[in-house]
């Protein structure tokens, strides 16, 4: 990166960023309080309240939302007349998964081959340090020159909605120009993107049910009604023989006409086994960010170890569905229970719940904002030009913000590239990607002042 005084200051600031990171990825804030403390992520939002209070921001608050968890909440006034930037992160988290799968502690920052690793140093913690590190940038060079909301949210990972909620209920409070949503990343590390579309979400809980109480296999096995087997052909008509998905009514023939994805580089960025294939037809780009994607996140029924030889009378699913821009997430919703309803067996019990939902979304790349952000890029990143992507996952609190501010620019960047394996075990961000996205935010910020 060629010397520039933001640059600079920013590259000074690593080793601090370095130590906030790990300890706020020291607190264990999944915002399910069934599994995880309640206290660990309370903690964590207090943190970022104290983060930013001491960068002079006022008006900081931990908001109380719907769903039981806390966002955070600041105000760090600019020059009169200056215009207003919202900055977003989340420091909610994924669980760890299968804490044996983690090379070090999914709790504890280690740094390892150049990255630093533990759960939430991309996806979104990290995103937190990347808006701090921009803003103390601008301080010391001048000063920022834009009135800055921070949005902190606690419970993005669980998709229950509560800041969402909260925002409608108090639309003054995140009202903004621009809105710059620190969760999303870059194509691969070292290519500077901005994310333009994403797919909505639903979760919907699925019950099977056949019998009173589960019975002895060999004395009953053969004509009683297996749920757990019901419940496998329910799931397995959720897809077509290339493993395309195929919910009844809903459209799964979209096409990106975007930045492309090859095959190599996504069975590279996916991990996937030698020999085995990709699903689903078309592009990769057109499987993962214009289809509809079903994934099975989890089936409630006996382990392995321990199993007895029994027909099982009862059997659970959570199923996510993934919608692209176009689709209504609600409208989908009702799909894929209807589908799930008539494909389910042997007149087996069958119901299901949703709990869980978000739009999907599509950016005005037209915006004045985009251009002060590929100028800002293309300093931080010399050599490349800003890209265009699209994103699989879902941000549901975009729409919400469109909804209420049609005027506002919104903007998603962040930390969560292929190599950050978000949401799996060995989550990472890159160092390097840290320093140029912040360099990025703080000079976007200076040049769409000046704009």
């Amino acid at each position: 990166m060629p010397s520039n005084p933001v640059a600079e200051t920013v590259a000074s600031l690593l080793p601090r960023a370095k130590a906030e990171l790990t300890e706020l990825v020291g607190f264990a804030s999944v915002a399910d309080f069934t599994q995880f403390p309640k206290s660990e992520s309370e903690a964590a939002a207090n943190w970022i309240a104290d983060a930013l209070r001491a960068e002079g921001f006022t008006d900081v608050a931990l908001l109380d939302t719907p769903d039981g968890t806390q966002s955070v909440y600041g105000y760090l006034p600019g020059p009169e007349g200056a215009k207003t930037v919202l900055l977003y992160a989340h420091y909610d988290v994924q669980p760890p998964l299968d804490e044996a799968g983690w090379l070090t502690p999914p709790f504890e920052l280690t740094e390892r081959d150049g990255r630093w690793y533990g759960r939430g140093t991309a996806d979104c913690k990290g995103g937190v340090i990347m808006h701090l590190l921009a803003l103390r940038a601008l301080k010391a060079n001048g000063g920022v020159p834009v009135h800055v909301k921070v949005i902190v949210e606690g419970s993005e990972e669980q998709g229950t909605g509560g800041l969402e909620r909260y925002a409608e209920q108090h639309p003054e409070l995140l009202a903004a120009d621009t809105i710059v949503i620190g969760d999303a990343g870059n194509f691969r590390v070292g290519l500077p993107t901005v994310t333009t579309t994403l797919r909505g979400m639903t979760l919907v809980r699925v019950q099977v049910d056949t019998l009173a109480g589960n019975l002895h296999s060999g004395q009953f096995g053969g004509a009683a009604p297996d749920a757990l087997a019901a419940l496998i052909r329910a799931l397995d008509s959720l897809r077509a023989e290339d493993g395309s998905t195929t919910v009844d009514g809903l459209d799964a023939v979209g096409k990106w006409d975007g930045l492309e994805y090859t095959e190599e580089q996504f069975r590279a960025d996916a991990k996937v086994l030698e020999g085995v294939g990709l699903i689903g037809d078309g592009s990769v780009a057109d499987r993962i960010w214009a289809r509809p994607a079903v994934t099975v996140l989890g089936i409630d029924c006996p382990p392995v170890v321990g199993a007895t030889p029994s027909v099982q009378a009862g059997a659970r699913a959570l199923i996510s569905l993934r919608v692209p821009p176009g689709v209504d997430a609600a409208e989908a919703t009702k799909l894929l229970q209807a589908h799930i309803e008539a494909h389910t067996p042997w007149g087996a019990r069958v119901t299901t719940e949703q709990i869980g939902q978000g739009q999907p979304f599509r950016a005005d790349t037209s915006s004045p904002a985009y251009q002060a952000m590929a100028d800002a890029m293309a300093v931080a990143y010399p050599g490349e030009t800003m890209q265009y992507a699209g994103q699989g996952g879902s941000i549901p609190l975009c729409n919400t913000l469109a909804g209420l501010y049609p005027r506002a620019e919104i903007l998603l960047i962040g930390l969560s590239e292929p190599e950050a394996q978000i949401h799996a075990v060995n989550e990472s961000v890159s160092p390097e990607e840290l320093e140029r996205l912040s360099v990025a935010e703080a000079l976007f910020l200076r040049n769409y002042a000046a704009g």
